[in-house]
């Protein structure tokens, strides 16, 4: 049995938050393989949403526990929650669970078991089930396209809100990851590869939410300057260990 942290960053979700978690804690309840735990990160909020975290934890106490992060960025929320876990797996997924729960045995399984390193949902992959509007999947598909033809990511999605990785991994990785916003995803998965960690993808199945916050273009243009940054810069080492690729494996 591992104990595993699953972070839901979260900015100003009051609504959404108390149907997540309670979701997430009958699902945890159908898998006792695992000591699960969430950890509610709140990336500066502005309305209720502190005070709901709170509430759950007091209502799902050593169940749930939250996070303050007193700025916006969702790198910065899983760099905060991941560096100080305790937890043998850390994880996250999005607070809109629009990836659905049952790939999470899937993601945390072969981490758990020694075999991975860091587990990745995937929406892109052929096996992979999703329900999303003709311009979210152009514009993911073009970016997956240029992290392979660029900056050499073997993936077929890297921006899926589902991943985790060995407290090991996390605490080696997340020190030489810079960005804080949402190339924090692509540029981990570059410095896990680059740096020989063991990858694995999970198909899952994924619907799009209509009320999400994700601003697609600013968000695909910033992660292009993320990509040039690492093709200037070249992509840091993990001190003492064989800096070649072992490549991904496709769960």
């Amino acid at each position: 049995m591992a104990t595993v942290d699953v972070v839901i960053p979260v900015y100003n979700e009051e609504r959404a938050l108390p149907g997540s978690v309670a979701k997430t804690i009958e699902f945890f309840d159908a898998h006792p393989e695992h000591q699960w735990r969430i950890v509610v990160a709140d990336n500066a909020s502005t309305d209720r949403t502190l005070e709901v975290a709170r509430g759950l934890e007091a209502q799902y106490a050593g169940r749930v526990a939250v996070l303050f992060i007193p700025v916006k960025g969702r790198g910065i929320a899983l760099r905060t929650a991941w560096l100080t876990a305790q937890a043998d797996v850390v994880a996250y997924m999005d607070v809109d669970l629009s990836t659905d729960l049952g790939h999470l045995p899937a993601l945390i399984d072969p981490i758990a078991a020694g075999e991975v390193d860091v587990a990745y949902g995937t929406r892109l992959h052929r096996d992979s089930q999703t329900n999303r509007s003709f311009k979210r999947e152009f514009i993911s598909r073009s970016y997956v396209f240029i992290l392979n033809y660029l900056a050499g990511l073997k993936v077929t999605d890297a921006q899926c809100g589902f991943k985790a990785m060995s407290r090991e991994a996390a605490r080696a990785l997340i020190p030489l990851v810079r960005d804080n916003a949402w190339f924090f995803d692509s540029e981990l998965l570059l410095v896990a590869q680059e740096n020989g960690y063991r990858l694995r993808e999970v198909p899952v199945r994924w619907e799009e939410d209509p009320d999400t916050r994700v601003k697609i273009v600013k968000t695909a243009t910033d992660d292009l300057r993320g990509i040039l940054r690492l093709k200037r810069g070249g992509i840091p080492r993990v001190a003492g260990r064989r800096a070649a690729s072992m490549g991904t494996s496709r769960g």
